[in-house]
């Protein structure tokens, strides 16, 4: 019987275990540079299977929130380098989560002040998180974006590319993740509810999974299939993200990724951070019929997991073949070594919700490790 402590091979990658440490957005990043603390913070977990870093802006146009960590000048990916190094020291793997938020940013994180970009100016109903004069950090509603012009997509598109390129040849990462998920900017083309546009990009499942689909093979061309992955969502509501009838939208695009021979695909069940059982549309989504029709298609990449799992429901989950890789966020936060606290039955530590977004070493690098 497969167990959690099981190695595995994802694409190029061979994992110790099955415990993948998901991205956590911290807001300790200052000048969206990566520091001291980052080093320390991943290089205390690197026991994991795979660390999965906290989402990093392709551009500064893809910045959503302040002190969030970038890819795209050389002080940031020198930054990261130092992590990486870190973590493979420690015998560990890791994975950089590509991110460009859309419309989830703030007039003053963009570049001269624009406004954020989409695929239509429809404004989230959603927040994003300021660092205010007085050094404080709080959340605020995310500004009116615009639309984004046709010629405007293969620049990012190739925003994509270049970072997974440095991400991967200069940060020294074992591959990435592109973020199409939790309503930033991949997943609002993909979403009826976000993008009303009118052109080759919107209407049909066909034209909203087109940008998906272009930035994976232009990741895929600059680093290969097996170091690329990506994260879907399909029925979380988190930033606003809606649409009437998610199976054969989200079914569609796993059958299209199996063909580009990823590393790994990574599925949020339910709403992010919330109910595993939330659906949008008038029926419960089915993720044994999602994934089978990613396998059906041909697609060999690991199957990840993610949402409120624990030990047992990770365990049976694996077990049951439903998943290849589980993906834990707060318990990771709270347990740098969760893998020895898991092997060992050990009482888990409790996170710190005060101390998620923002701050220094509090409830980022002082949580205590059994030994």
């Amino acid at each position: 019987m497969t167990t959690l402590f099981d190695p595995l091979k994802a694409g190029d990658m061979a994992l110790a275990n099955r415990l993948v440490m998901a991205p956590l957005t911290r807001n300790r990043s200052p000048k969206a540079v990566p520091g001291d603390l980052a080093i320390t913070y991943y290089e205390q977990r690197a026991s994991a299977g795979l660390l999965i870093t906290e989402a990093t802006a392709i551009s500064h146009q893809g910045q959503g929130y302040a002190d969030v960590p970038g890819l795209y000048a050389p002080e940031q990916i020198a930054g990261w380098k130092r992590v990486t190094d870190a973590v493979h020291s420690a015998g560990g793997k890791i994975v950089n989560q590509l991110w460009h938020v859309g419309r989830i940013s703030h007039d003053t994180l963009q570049p001269a002040g624009g406004k954020p970009v989409a695929p239509s100016a429809i404004q989230a109903k959603s927040k994003t998180y300021l660092i205010q004069p007085d050094g404080t950090g709080s959340f605020v509603p995310t500004s009116e974006p615009r639309a984004l012009e046709k010629d405007e997509l293969p620049g990012i598109v190739a925003d994509y590319a270049r970072a997974a390129k440095a991400a991967v040849d200069e940060a020294g990462f074992d591959g990435v993740e592109i973020h199409a998920g939790n309503g930033y900017l991949i997943d609002q083309f993909l979403r009826s509810g976000s993008n009303h546009r009118t052109d080759e990009y919107g209407g049909s499942i066909e034209n909203r999974a087109r940008l998906l689909f272009e930035v994976v093979d232009a990741v895929v061309a600059a680093i290969g299939g097996g170091r690329t992955s990506i994260r879907l969502s399909p029925v979380t509501p988190a930033n606003d993200a809606s649409d009437p009838d998610p199976q054969p939208l989200f079914e569609h695009v796993v059958k299209g990724l199996a063909a580009r021979g990823l590393a790994y695909v990574h599925i949020i069940e339910g709403a992010t951070g919330g109910a595993r059982d939330f659906q949008q549309g008038d029926k419960p989504f089915d993720y044994s019929a999602f994934k089978a029709a990613y396998r059906d298609a041909g697609g060999k990449g690991a199957w990840m997991v993610n949402n409120n799992y624990d030990k047992a429901l990770a365990e049976q989950a694996v077990a049951e073949g439903r998943a290849d890789l589980i993906a834990f966020g707060r318990l990771f936060i709270a347990n740098p070594d969760l893998v020895e606290r898991f092997r060992e039955d050990a009482p888990l530590n409790d996170p710190d919700k005060f101390t998620f977004y923002g701050g220094g070493a509090k409830g980022y690098t002082d949580y205590p490790a059994l030994s």
